[in-house]
């Protein structure tokens, strides 16, 4: 069912200089979206050979307020991360934010390659834990390291969807990390296989609607604590036309329901969208809900993506 707009709701995008929330982040427009479908054998494999070039122009996207901790390191970034969660149709991907210091790209893949737990529970890397030396942008590709000669194949309980959906975290994650789509070339010794495909061609990401989660909620993060008479909810999504619920959950009940409206929808991409739910009157842990629309109001396909975050209101 659709939920319209309520009137005296706005839309704003996100132009100020607070945009610039936990660092300058860009995310590429095509990387901010979450898929419903499963992703198919064509998008997943290396393609042998890619432009370097961007296929679309990256964006400014809101990821929170602004830090002002002094204790931050002046050499820290806020990289992109993409995490495996559950979507309508199966395994999909969401992107969450982190403070890493260091060189951006490497830390950002040792996070997915290498075990760190994500911020929001829900989530989850479906890499076990490999090895890598370091990520270099050179020659039009982002080239990954792994020296060992582990994972040639698939380890136990990995499927073979489950080994592409891995590589599609380090390519989105490291694209994201980067603002280009440049493709993502692993090196290992003696071209070896990792996780039972091929090393010797770089891969590109995979279409968006097929590999990411629908609706993705960048602000508030999960674990936040807010204040006030509002909670601004911020994300992307790409929805039955441009809109969709997120509503405010209170030990299991609905306490407030406001429609977003996304700049867009229809193409390969997920788009930003902003909402103010109201918190007069509440206090202790809430969870906000974020989904698409689902026209059909169940009887036809998967059902709506979701996205949950689990806050207190103070």
């Amino acid at each position: 069912m659709t939920f319209p707009t309520t009137p005296a709701r706005r839309v704003r995008r996100w132009t100020g200089a607070g945009a610039l929330a936990l660092a300058a982040t860009l995310v590429l427009t095509g990387c901010t979206g979450d898929g419903q479908r499963p992703v198919s054998d064509e998008t997943s494999e290396p393609t042998g050979t890619a432009s370097p070039e961007p296929t679309e122009e990256p964006i400014a996207e809101p990821t929170g307020e602004p830090t002002t901790d002094p204790t931050t390191s002046p050499d820290s970034t806020v990289v992109p991360l993409y995490f495996a969660g559950d979507g309508p149709a199966g395994t999909a991907l969401f992107r969450e934010f982190r403070r890493v210091e260091g060189d951006p790209l490497t830390e950002a893949a040792r996070i997915i390659a290498g075990g760190d737990e994500p911020g929001d529970p829900d989530y989850r890397t479906l890499w076990p834990l490999v090895e890598i030396t370091s990520v270099q942008a050179t020659d039009g590709v982002l080239l990954v390291d792994i020296p060992s000669d582990g994972f040639t194949e698939r380890p136990d309980g990995m499927s073979r969807r489950d080994a592409r959906l891995a590589l599609q975290q380090l390519v989105y994650t490291l694209q994201g990390v980067q603002q280009e789509r440049v493709p993502v070339q692993i090196r290992r010794e003696g071209d070896a296989p990792l996780f039972g495909l091929p090393t010797t061609t770089p891969y590109e990401a995979g279409n968006a609607l097929r590999t990411l989660n629908l609706v993705n909620i960048t602000s508030p993060a999960e674990g936040d604590a807010v204040t006030g008479d509002t909670l601004t909810v911020t994300g992307v999504a790409n929805s039955f036309e441009a809109s969709g619920p997120c509503r405010l959950l209170q030990d299991g009940q609905e306490i407030a329901l406001e429609a977003y409206q996304s700049e867009g929808w229809m193409e390969e991409r997920l788009f930003p969208f902003e909402v103010d739910l109201p918190l007069d009157g509440v206090t202790g842990e809430v969870v906000v809900q974020c989904e698409t629309d689902d026209p059909s109001g169940g009887t036809e396909g998967n059902g709506p993506a979701v996205d949950t975050k689990t806050v207190t209101v103070r």
